[in-house]
């Protein structure tokens, strides 16, 4: 019985999707929202900050990159420090998720107070209203909401703390958007197979060249490896 309530318990450890740890040290950041510390993707919790293919629209009214702008945001106010993250639990991605800190600074609610992510928790709704009545990040202009970009339509509604522009919606949700990279340095195409299994090409192999990036959504470009594999992204064969 001794023997048989060890199993269990050890399967329990194995199984549960808690994960408390803390990690330590000067990040190598995806994205806005996932750094990887010690070869362990960390996820940002309670925020949500636009991928890194996301395109938004600036005061004029002018398309620009808010979602290599936010990572590289990130990468600025980061700076070569220490990050010291607590998480609890991990997401269907095996990322950890928690809180970040930076000399005790909360990184999660800075990307939020910085109009560079949106708030998923009440706690940090209060930052994300200081972020948009200042006209910050993202709120300088007119996006679309990051949790809504994968799965724009006719139906997204454009946000922004100054006036919509009137032909924001055709602007954001046009087939042509993402035919050019949203970077020089972001040239990985991610493709999504009829199975719904998500594979990226590299520049070279054999099937990147034959991908039309307009004819679906559901493609996005990618500016690393680590950051397609830290949401469950895999490799083509070819």
């Amino acid at each position: 019985m001794k023997n048989r309530g060890i199993m269990f318990a050890l399967l329990a450890l194995v199984t549960s999707p808690v994960c408390a740890a803390t990690f330590s040290g000067a990040p190598r950041i995806l994205d806005g929202n996932t750094i990887e510390i010690d070869k362990t993707n960390v996820r940002l919790s309670g925020i949500e900050a636009p991928e890194t293919d996301q395109i938004c629209l600036d005061v004029e009214g002018r398309k620009w990159a808010c979602g290599v702008a936010a990572r590289d945001e990130l990468i600025k106010h980061s700076n070569g420090r220490t990050w010291d993250c607590h998480t609890q639990r991990v997401d269907e991605y095996r990322r950890a998720l928690g809180n970040c800190f930076i000399e005790g600074e909360n990184v999660n609610v800075w990307m939020v107070r910085s109009g560079w992510a949106l708030s998923t928790a009440p706690s940090h709704a209060v930052y994300e209203l200081a972020a948009s009545t200042a006209h910050t990040g993202l709120w300088s202009g007119a996006f679309i909401a990051p949790w809504d970009w994968p799965r724009r339509n006719k139906g997204t509604i454009i946000v922004g703390a100054w006036s919509v522009p009137i032909d924001a919606q055709e602007v954001l949700l046009g087939s042509v958007l993402l035919s050019e990279p949203p970077s020089p340095e972001c040239l990985i195409k991610g493709t999504v197979e009829r199975s719904g299994e998500r594979i990226y090409h590299l520049p070279g192999q054999a099937s990147y060249e034959l991908i039309d990036m307009t004819k679906k959504r559901s493609e996005r470009w990618f500016c690393s490896e680590a950051e397609a594999e830290a949401t469950g992204w895999r490799k083509a064969v070819r």
